[in-house]
């Protein structure tokens, strides 16, 4: 499923207008992207929970020379779904 398609099954199944669906996913995506800058945690009852950890800087090595290299230290989102949907899956 693409935006689109998420937007339109929005649209849908809350009876709001295809525009309206728009303007509500792209604000939950954009809520979520600031808390989630502010280093916040985002956990939604029953779908999951949204948070940032960090991955320390590290060395590699590049697949095709075998020389080594430095991989920076980065900020990344996790994503723990709830047991909602994860029965909702299974």
């Amino acid at each position: 499923m693409n935006k689109t398609q998420l937007i339109d099954a929005v649209a849908a199944e809350a009876g709001l207008t295809k525009v309206d669906a728009r303007k509500a996913v792209d604000a939950f995506v954009k809520a979520t992207g600031e808390q989630l800058k502010q280093g916040e945690k985002i956990a939604l009852v029953g779908f999951g929970t949204f948070s940032v950890s960090e991955r320390p800087a590290r060395e590699g090595r590049n697949p095709q020379t075998g020389a080594k290299i430095k991989i920076a230290a980065k900020k990344i989102v996790k994503f723990k779904a709830g047991s909602e949907l994860n029965d909702s899956v299974q």
